[in-house]
């Protein structure tokens, strides 16, 4: 699937910063750059246009165009026409929910953590109070800081799948996405089942449409249903912002484990710093111990 549009300046600028530790060494003509996230390949034009190729094309596309709605108030459709829109409030932030997010899908090094939480609405205040938001738009140390305060609070459970057992299990016929799903389901059914908890909804920040998520787990024993699939969930309700804390939080603990194991400090992202570290592990341990580390399909381990 290929996907194709224009950005505005506005939205170009942190399309550049969100991608900086993912882009490929090569870059095509008249290109800003080539970036690789999970299964979909980014290429930023110098014409402001943005082309999606992959199989999840539609949903990282998805993204941005959301966003771009957000920050300009308008939708730039597939033919690079505008549209104007009137912000839609979003009341499900306000209701006692169950949300899932998960870290690591685009690192090199280190496992995939997904976390289910629920938060209620009696846990709002406390939340706010400690700056609760999307993971990936709060720095390191304020995560190590904030989890465990969530983490004694808030009722979650965490998931994690290490990169030998990622390698052994992804394949053409066993995607990312789908990984991601049967994680996203096993947290969140493990969390159900701990308590009673009286919920409005259940929410994934989208990955995957809905009739795909299903799909990924129709061989699944124990299911989840009934989802609400919101894109940048993150940003929207808060049990999807502390199970993105947690998650990041428990990513990063299990990345200083790894980095103590080789003595080598593990860059996160995939970029060419990460190439360096890459080459120096396999010199010094060989591509077993890689195998223990890294997710083997990343372009990384083909550069290697």
């Amino acid at each position: 699937m290929t996907i194709v549009f224009k950005v505005s300046d506005n939205l170009k600028n942190k399309i550049i910063d969100y991608y900086k530790d993912l882009r490929k060494e090569k870059t095509p003509p008249y290109a800003i750059f080539q970036a690789m996230e999970e299964d979909t390949t980014v290429t930023l034009y110098e014409s402001g246009k943005i082309m999606f190729q992959g199989v999840s094309a539609d949903i990282d596309a998805n993204i941005w165009i959301d966003l771009e709605k957000k920050l300009n108030n308008r939708v730039i459709n597939l033919d690079g026409t505008e549209t104007k829109v009137k912000e839609k409030d979003n009341s499900i932030m306000e209701l006692s929910t169950i949300g899932s997010d998960e870290v690591g899908t685009g690192d090199f090094f280190g496992p995939i953590v997904v976390t289910a939480t629920f938060v209620s609405t009696k846990d709002f205040e406390f939340l706010k109070n400690l700056g609760v938001r999307d993971s990936k738009k709060i720095d390191d140390k304020k995560i190590l800081e904030i989890a465990p305060e969530i983490m004694k609070r808030i009722p979650y459970v965490t998931t994690i799948l290490d990169n030998k057992t990622y390698n052994e299990h992804h394949s053409k016929n066993c995607n990312m996405n789908k990984l991601k799903a049967i994680l996203h389901n096993k947290a969140l059914y493990e969390l159900k089942n701990k308590n009673n908890f009286s919920y409005a909804k259940i929410v994934i920040d989208e990955f995957c449409s809905k009739d795909n998520f299903y799909k990924y787990i129709e061989d699944v024993p124990e299911k989840v249903m009934h989802i609400t699939f919101i894109t940048k969930a993150e940003d929207k309700v808060l049990s999807v912002a502390c199970a993105s804390i947690i998650s990041r939080y428990t990513f990063l603990r299990k990345m200083d484990e790894l980095s103590d194991m080789v003595h080598i400090p593990l860059p996160k992202g995939a970029g060419t710093n990460v190439d360096k570290v890459a080459k120096e592990i396999n010199e010094q341990y060989g591509i077993d111990m890689l195998k223990n580390i890294a997710k083997m399909n990343f372009s990384n381990a083909t550069r290697l």
